[in-house]
């Protein structure tokens, strides 16, 4: 599996606190022991959304939106479910 940062991610992640940067980072560290090891973490969250976008949670707030595309994840952006929602739609 491989594993890509879209810029509209990189986008969102530079405007939060260094606290939620960690929950982000933490969030794709145990989303990456999932898909390598098929053992999920408690609060991983993972939600299908449609076809092939997929969010996890990072906590009550904020969501990390990605794409499966073949053996890659994309990861789109990190927001609130309303952003999410958001994005979806117009995408």
């Amino acid at each position: 599996m491989k594993y890509e940062h879209k810029p509209s991610f990189d986008n969102t992640i530079k405007d939060l606190s260094p606290i939620r940067k960690i929950k982000v980072k933490e969030a794709i560290r145990d989303m990456v022991i999932f898909f390598e090891t098929r053992k999920r973490t408690s609060g991983l969250g993972l939600k299908k959304l449609r076809k092939n976008y997929w969010e996890i949670r990072t906590d009550l707030k904020d969501r990390i939106l990605f794409r499966l595309k073949g053996d890659t994840v994309e990861f789109i952006i990190v927001g609130s479910h309303d952003e999410i929602k958001r994005y979806l739609k117009n995408a």
